[in-house]
């Protein structure tokens, strides 16, 4: 085991601190990362806050992360010491479940292995990217191609397949009419991806505060929710609505907005249940669903896809010591468009 800095919450109630985690020696098949960036996923503040369910405290978070190879273990053929790679979500699968084999591990039937908060393979608590280094199975390791910039790297290993994820699914591109519901962290990357994939796209957004960034993004077009009559125009419009909003929405309203053999997929989480009104769907024989994030092949396409397209999230980069002001701003919308740590002041 080796020693690493790292920011940890305490509790549920206490403010992040930085203190000292492990990380386990490389094994024959890991890579160890020195990390350079890590960003801040809503998802980070739901967990820590306990809000989405029991957590092993202290965590260290953090499930986008970027940096460099250090070591590898004998048996490693995908990286070499010096690549420049990234790890999201998950760190490991059963890989042998029907989903897993279809590589699909973020569905893995058995429940897969997250970055932070799960039961390692050697029976230890996962931690995650909010520290100096990470050891992580070669296999969920992604190659970060280098046109992408480093500091803005980070988001694409969660905000990013997450988005790119449905609108590869449901087949965003040339003719068809696809809205995104906020303007967020995960938004505005869903605005990037699917005009990148040649779709007309939408911002449905609270307020015209973002329409400029919106439209600058690639949207056609963009509504205030806030304005009953938009749901009068856009009645019968969308081939897909990606919600990207962690809060509760008016289904009935947003299912109106779906053409015929529509879906509504979300992949924003909000903590209380949806009301879907059945009869909303038999109108148009709507869809409802839902997506998490990719697996690792789907990935790496999603990273070669936005180096390719010259595409990056917007990310205001932060020390270590303003991590616990982020959070409050990420709630409060504060930010334009994802932070991003720089770990060096970590180390």
């Amino acid at each position: 085991m080796s020693t690493v800095n790292a920011i940890a919450a305490p509790s549920a109630t206490e403010p992040l601190v930085r203190t000292t985690i492990e990380r386990r020696e490389v094994g024959p098949r890991d890579v160890r990362i020195e990390i350079s960036y890590a960003g801040i996923c809503h998802s980070d503040i739901h967990t820590v806050r306990g809000e989405w369910g029991r957590v092993p405290y202290p965590l260290t978070v953090g499930h986008e992360i970027v940096g460099h190879v250090t070591a590898v273990g004998a048996e490693v053929t995908r990286h070499t010491i010096g690549d420049r790679v990234g790890v999201g979500c998950l760190v490991n699968s059963c890989r042998e479940c029907e989903n897993c084999r279809l590589g699909q591990e973020q569905y893995c039937l058995t429940g897969n292995t997250q970055t932070y908060g799960a039961v390692d393979r050697d029976g230890t608590i996962t931690q995650g990217g909010y520290s100096t280094h990470v050891v992580v199975d070669e296999d969920f390791v992604l190659r970060v191609p280098t046109a992408i910039p480093h500091e803005a790297a980070a988001p694409l290993l969660c905000a990013g397949v997450t988005t790119y994820s449905p609108l590869a699914h449901w087949n965003a591109g040339p003719g068809t009419k696809v809205a995104v519901v906020g303007l967020g962290g995960l938004g505005h990357m869903a605005v990037k991806i699917a005009a990148a994939m040649g779709a007309e796209v939408t911002v449905l957004s609270q307020t015209l505060g973002k329409k400029d960034d919106g439209l600058r993004f690639g949207a056609g077009s963009y509504y205030a929710t806030s304005d009953p009559a938009t749901f009068e125009v856009l009645s019968n419009t969308f081939d897909l609505i990606v919600n990207t909003v962690s809060a509760p929405i008016d289904m009935s309203a947003y299912l109106g907005l779906l053409r015929l053999d529509g879906t509504l997929v979300s992949v924003g989480a909000p903590p209380e249940p949806l009301a879907v009104p059945v009869f909303a769907l038999f109108g148009n024989r709507r869809s409802f669903a839902g997506s998490s994030i990719g697996g690792i092949e789907e990935t790496q396409r999603m990273l070669d896809f936005c180096a390719e397209r010259g595409i990056a999230p917007e990310v205001e980069v932060i020390g270590a010591d303003a991590v616990n002001d982020a959070y409050e701003r990420v709630l409060a919308s504060d930010v334009r468009y994802r932070f991003v740590i720089d770990i060096d002041s970590l180390r």
